[in-house]
C-alpha cells in the first residue's frame, strides 16, 4: 500500500517517537490570511513598527499561527482516525518565530489508555515543534481519541502520564527579548490596562461574537496542513455522531484569542498552556463568543518589563457571554464549547 491510511490505535507504542512531515516554511502570506480568518489584533504581532520600537528584531508571528503549524504537521501519525481532540497540557512558547523560518514536529508517545468499550483508545503525546537550526520553538501535550481498526485487537501496553496542572511563567519568559515598556505605546495597542490593572477573579465578558462560515474554517485548516477526516470529508461524516464536518478545535482557540483582544489588548503574548478541553463541538454557521477570567499574576525573577497572567478564556456558541457560561456541576452550560487555561504576558 502506498497511501496512508493513518494509525488506528492498536498501531501506536509506548515510548515510540514519531517524525511527521513536512517541514513547513511560514511567510508574511500566511500571517496575512490568519488575519484574514481570525482578525487578531495585538499590535506587536500585527506591526514591524511597533514590534522593533518595544524591543523585537521584527513583528513576531501569533502564537497561535506557530502554534497550528506545529499542531498540524502531527496530523496524519496521530490523529487522522480521531473521533476527538480532547485535551492539552504543558504547553510552552519557548521562543518567537518569525517569517521565513522553517518549523517542523516531532512527537512522543507518552500515554495510551483503551476505552472500555474496546473500540476507541486515548493517545496521550507530547509534540515538539523546531526551527531550522533545531531550536525548540513550542512544545506541548495533548490527548486524543482515536478508533480501533480491530476491536479484539489486544494492547501490549497501557499508561496513563502524570501531567502538571500548571506550567511555571518564569520558565518561559525568556521566550520574550527584552522589552521597552516606555516605548511600549498604549494608544497605539489599544488599551491603557497593563499588569498592575489586573485583578484575580476578574471576570471581562470580551462582548463581540465572530459567525463561523464553512468556507472559512476549511481554508484555516488546509493552511495548517491540519489532514483529518472529520473536518473535510463530508461523505465520511454522514456516519458519524453528528452526521456532519465537524470544525477544528484550534480554530475555536484563535477565534477565542482574537475576540479577547477587547478587554486584553495588551495581553500580545501567549507564555504557555496549562490545559484546554474541547467541551462541545462547533459547526458551521454557530457564533462564537467568549469571556475570561483572571486565575493568578505573577511576576517574573529578572524581568521588570513585562508580567504574567494566568487566564482562563471560555468560548460559547450561539450565546453572549455577559452571563459568564460556565461549569454546571460535572458538566458545563450548554453553550460553552472551550475551556482554556493559559499563561499570557502583559507590560508593566
Amino acid at each position: 500500500m502506498k497511501t496512508n491510511p493513518g494509525r488506528f490505535f492498536e498501531d501506536f507504542r509506548l515510548g515510540e517517537t514519531i517524525r511527521h512531515a513536512t517541514p513547513r516554511t511560514v511567510t508574511t502570506g500566511d500571517v496575512a490570511l490568519y488575519t484574514a480568518l481570525y482578525g487578531p489584533r495585538f499590535a506587536v504581532q500585527s506591526s514591524d513598527a511597533f514590534a522593533k520600537a518595544i524591543g523585537y528584531p521584527a513583528s513576531p508571528l501569533d502564537d497561535l499561527l506557530t502554534f497550528h503549524v506545529v499542531f498540524g504537521k502531527t496530523v496524519p501519525d496521530i490523529s487522522l482516525n480521531a473521533l476527538a481532540n480532547l485535551g492539552y497540557a504543558e504547553g510552552g512558547f519557548h521562543r518567537p518565530v518569525y517569517p521565513g523560518e522553517t518549523l517542523s514536529t516531532v512527537s512522543e508517545v507518552i500515554g495510551l489508555k483503551e476505552s472500555s468499550n474496546r473500540q476507541t483508545g486515548v493517545v496521550y503525546v507530547r509534540s515538539t515543534g523546531s526551527d531550522s537550526s533545531g531550536r525548540t520553538v513550542l512544545s506541548y501535550c495533548r490527548w486524543v481519541l482515536v478508533r480501533k481498526r480491530d476491536p479484539e485487537a489486544k494492547i501490549a501496553e497501557e499508561h496513563v502520564p502524570q501531567l502538571a496542572k500548571v506550567v511555571s511563567p518564569a520558565d518561559l519568559a525568556g521566550a520574550l527579548p527584552p522589552l521597552d515598556p516606555v516605548a511600549y505605546d498604549d494608544a497605539l495597542a489599544g488599551s491603557p490596562h497593563r499588569f498592575g490593572d489586573y485583578a484575580v477573579g476578574e471576570k471581562i465578558d470580551h462582548v463581540d461574537g465572530m459567525t463561523v462560515e464553512e468556507a472559512e474554517h476549511q481554508i484555516a485548516t488546509r493552511l495548517f496542513q491540519n489532514t483529518a477526516k472529520v473536518h473535510f470529508d463530508a461523505v465520511a461524516t454522514r456516519e458519524t455522531k453528528f452526521g456532519k464536518r465537524l470544525i477544528y478545535g484550534g480554530h475555536v482557540i484563535s477565534l477565542a484569542r482574537a475576540l479577547s483582544f477587547n478587554g486584553l489588548a495588551n495581553a500580545f503574548a501567549i507564555g504557555g498552556i496549562n490545559a484546554g478541553r474541547h467541551v462541545a463541538p462547533l459547526f458551521a454557521g454557530d457564533t462564537v463568543y467568549a469571556w475570561s477570567e483572571v486565575l493568578e499574576t505573577a511576576e517574573l525573577p529578572g524581568r521588570s518589563d513585562v508580567g504574567a497572567l494566568r487566564l482562563r478564556t471560555v468560548a460559547a456558541k450561539n450565546q453572549p457571554c455577559s452571563g459568564y457560561p460556565d461549569r454546571q456541576g460535572e458538566g458545563y452550560d450548554p453553550s460553552v464549547i472551550l475551556d482554556l487555561d493559559y499563561w499570557a504576558f502583559i507590560p508593566r
